[in-house]
């Protein structure tokens, strides 16, 4: 709280877990400024979900994420992109849904200080297909059961494999 208060917090990045060898979990970085360049504000960003698996353990961000990343707080500073070959037109900062937003302290006090990327961004905006809930529901349902009799099917021939070889359930 105090960090917050005192306006030295500027950028909270969450990531992915699975980057790093030591650790599976997911981690949050920090930038921390003494002279920010946009007081009263900090910007959070989730890449939580933009990791490229490399191996079955191990994730890695991209160079195209970690552009987007690094531009998306050059932009919120006011600053000249990192990568201005990866810039698409007009080159300003805007809060994208599920991705990054700039939250002022006053909404991060009355959220107890928790500075959670995800809690601010929230859920990226997700196209509607039009189709009619009660005849997505039912379709849904329909592939649910399906999947549950598929499901017991194959618990029938487990138990009868594993019966075969003398362990019962």
């Amino acid at each position: 709280a105090a960090m917050v208060e005192a306006d030295v917090v500027e950028v909270r990045i969450a990531v992915p877990g699975q980057l790093f060898f030591k650790t599976q979990i997911p981690a949050c970085l920090w930038f921390l400024a003494k002279q920010k360049q946009r007081k009263g504000e900090v910007l959070f960003i989730d890449a939580r979900k933009l990791a490229t698996m490399i191996s079955r353990v191990q994730g890695e961000l991209t160079d195209e994420v970690i552009s987007r990343i690094a531009n998306t707080v050059a932009a919120w500073r006011g600053e000249h992109p990192v990568h201005p070959e990866l810039v698409e037109g007009q080159f300003t900062y805007q809060d994208i849904p599920g991705f990054c937003r700039s939250v002022p302290l006053a909404e991060i006090a009355q959220h107890g200080h928790v500075l959670t990327p995800g809690r601010y961004v929230g859920a990226e905006e997700v196209e509607d297909d039009d189709e009619a809930f009660a005849d997505k529901m039912q379709k849904l349902t329909e592939k649910l059961g399906e999947q549950m009799a598929k499901g017991a099917e194959l618990d029938a021939v487990i138990r009868e494999k594993l019966g075969g070889l003398g362990y019962e359930f």
